[in-house]
């Protein structure tokens, strides 16, 4: 089973999130230090790449039917952007979370 190489892989995506000048980090020093970065941005941008983790899978499948492409190759596109998927919903789910803990507050 590819389990240890999708977990690699997750592994390092969040490592690069975390590293200066790469992934979201930069976009949030950008909007933190008031340049022209923002949190829709970065939403943007995250989507963006979430679609293109969608379409990579595809592509890989489309190979596979054809006869080009590994099936480790199909499945571990699929579980990234299974995992992507995953990450994202949870996020939102947090986010969802504390809008309603904000309009429980009273003023």
């Amino acid at each position: 089973m590819a389990i240890p190489g999708i977990a690699a892989n997750a592994y390092a995506t969040t490592a690069r999130l975390g590293t200066p000048g790469t992934g979201l980090s930069k976009t949030i020093g950008d909007a933190a230090e008031g340049k022209t970065g923002s949190f829709g941005a970065m939403l943007r941008d995250v989507a963006q790449d979430i679609a293109a983790a969608g379409h990579k899978s595809d592509v890989q499948g489309q190979a596979l039917a054809s006869g080009k492409a590994n099936i480790v190759d199909v499945v571990t596109a699929v579980a990234e952007t299974e995992t992507a998927i995953a990450s994202l919903v949870s996020v939102r789910d947090k986010v969802i979370q504390a809008y309603e803990e904000i309009m429980r507050m009273t003023i």
